[in-house]
């Protein structure tokens, strides 16, 4: 893992790439950023996470860094051991994973358990969706206080990297790492709701579009040649024939623009205590 420091001082703002070695978009984000030569207002972390796989391009070499968070020092397996040293970089920091994917060309945010710190960066990144992964967020980067992830295009493109380059502008800019404005979209924000599963051994073909409404009946996609047809209303997200060989896609529900939101702490640490009052 590299880790790089621009500004004086304790970093509590960090972006980190590299979290899958076959996205490397944010590597190259930060690359390109660190070659500006940034003058800062205050300090920053830009990691580069896991070299072993961006250097094979494989996602992971053991597990996925991203589903084993908060890691295990003592284990045998590289990326559990590369998860629990990243934990260490970004304790306390607020924090942008950079991500790219094959179902979607255009930038859009990750969250997980919502709270006003990650509204606040969500609301000024360049992205026209933000996409609340709560219900499976279970060992990935975006569970923690601070920190949220943004899928900058279409795994290997140019266009991701210019456009992890511009999330990571606009994210230092609303941490108060830059100076500047960053942009103030109002992204939609969509909630999901399940994970749609591949059944091993058959072949899917998805017909719609991600973040583009499905209503009940709708043909949104094909199992061997066959029709699967939509029992109720979602918006796909992160669906694709090719993308994952065991997970299909998500359902989501479009909850409005984020601006619109009603100010509800969905922090892990407020779900806990709710559940512990009922």
């Amino acid at each position: 893992m590299q880790v790089h420091t621009v500004g004086d001082g304790t970093p509590e703002v960090a972006v980190v790439g590299a979290i899958h070695g076959d996205e490397p978009c944010g590597v190259r984000a930060i690359e390109r950023f660190l070659d500006t030569e940034p003058d800062v207002d205050r300090p920053a972390k830009l990691i580069v996470a896991n070299e072993r796989a961006l250097d094979r391009g494989v996602r992971y070499v053991d597990t996925d860094l991203n589903r084993c968070l908060p890691g295990d020092p003592e284990s045998d397996q590289y990326e559990e051991r590369l998860a629990h040293d990243l934990m260490a970089e970004v304790q306390g920091c607020t924090a942008l994973g950079i991500h790219s994917t094959v179902s979607y060309d255009r930038p859009f945010a990750n969250v997980a358990y919502l709270n006003e710190r990650k509204r606040e960066v969500a609301a000024h990144l360049p992205v026209e969706q933000v996409v609340d992964f709560t219900v499976v967020a279970d060992g990935r980067s975006v569970e923690l206080p601070g920190f949220l992830d943004v899928e900058a295009g279409h795994q290997g493109s140019a266009a991701a990297v210019d456009n992890a380059y511009d999330c990571l502008l606009a994210f230092l800019r609303s941490t108060g790492v830059l100076p500047g404005e960053p942009p103030a979209p109002d992204p939609g924000y969509y909630e999901v709701t399940e994970p749609i599963y591949k059944e091993p051994g058959r072949t899917y073909h998805f017909l719609g579009e991600n973040f583009v409404r499905v209503g009940p009946g709708d043909r949104y996609a094909t199992v061997d040649g066959e029709p699967i047809v939509a029992d109720e209303e979602f918006w796909p997200v992160l669906m694709s024939d090719e993308g994952h060989d065991v997970l299909f896609g998500y359902r989501s529900t479009h909850r409005g623009a984020l601006s619109t939101l009603p100010d509800v702490d969905h922090s892990a640490e407020a779900v806990a205590d709710e559940a512990t009052d009922d």
